[in-house]
């Protein structure tokens, strides 16, 4: 068993078309879901734009996304493999073993607007809805306040389950205020991605994108079994930096190329 969970941030961009041979699990939230996906079919395409801050093709096509969502002939996927933002391209799933695989069921919780926290194998109908938006419901003004601890119950659950012993935050801002890490009983780990370059440090957030994702699939493949171990991550020419690491926070840099 892992002895820790990671938690990522979902994508955008997705392909419905992915096949894997990888048994798919049915997400835990369902009944929030299918709150969330009612309320949405309601969306004109003017009004998806507006909320969401699309293009009117965007909106069209998520239009169309919601009015077949929950269709039984509509397409599902696991979510691991149909996200294709650049975390899920550092993180590579389709070319993870199947102990990997296993292992990343534990260990990998996905945030979303749309299912709250998922697991990587979890089945997904195409869809956008991120975190920030301030989609209103009979439970308030925006998704924080639409999820409020339900998110936080089933993390904790999941960590009382393996006994985890530090969650590793992989996720961004947006969706990491979805939780309220006090009630998680157990350390909270964030992690920073930076490159040097002409004797400066910065964060390059297309970079670092794609470390978040280099690390969750580190982290299946090395198993990690104490904090320290995450220390090593070394993939993608990042080294962990300990002069500008602290006790909850660990900083890996890497020299950019010219």
């Amino acid at each position: 068993m892992p002895k820790f969970i990671a938690i990522l941030s979902p994508a955008k961009t997705l392909d419905m078309s992915c096949i894997h041979k990888a048994k798919m699990s049915n997400s835990r939230l369902a009944s929030q879901t299918k709150l969330l996906a009612l309320k949405m079919k309601n969306c004109s395409s003017l009004e998806l734009a507006t909320l969401m801050k699309i293009s009117d093709k965007l909106s069209q096509l998520n239009v169309e996304r919601w009015q077949a969502f929950g269709d039984k002939k509509n397409v599902t996927a696991s979510a691991v493999f149909c996200f294709q933002g650049q975390v899920y391209k550092g993180l590579d799933a389709s070319t993870l073993d199947k102990k990997a695989l296993d292992f990343s069921q534990d260990c990998i919780r996905i945030l979303s607007g749309l299912y709250g926290l998922l697991r990587p194998l979890d089945k997904i109908e195409a869809y956008r809805l991120e975190m920030g938006t301030r989609l209103k419901t009979d439970k308030g003004k925006n998704l924080y306040e639409f999820w409020g601890d339900a998110i936080t119950a089933l993390l904790s659950k999941d960590i009382k389950k393996i006994d985890a012993q530090w969650v590793l935050n992989l996720a961004s801002q947006e969706y990491c205020k979805a939780l309220n890490l006090d009630q998680l009983g157990v350390p909270i780990i964030n992690t920073t991605f930076l490159e040097r370059s002409g004797g400066k440090t910065r964060f390059v957030s297309f970079s670092a994108k794609t470390a978040r994702g280099l690390m969750a699939r580190w982290l299946c493949m090395s198993k990690p079994k104490k904090l320290d171990d995450c220390k090593k991550f070394n993939v993608g020419g990042y080294k962990f930096d300990f002069s500008m690491s602290e006790n909850t926070t660990l900083v890996f840099v890497k020299n950019k190329v010219a």
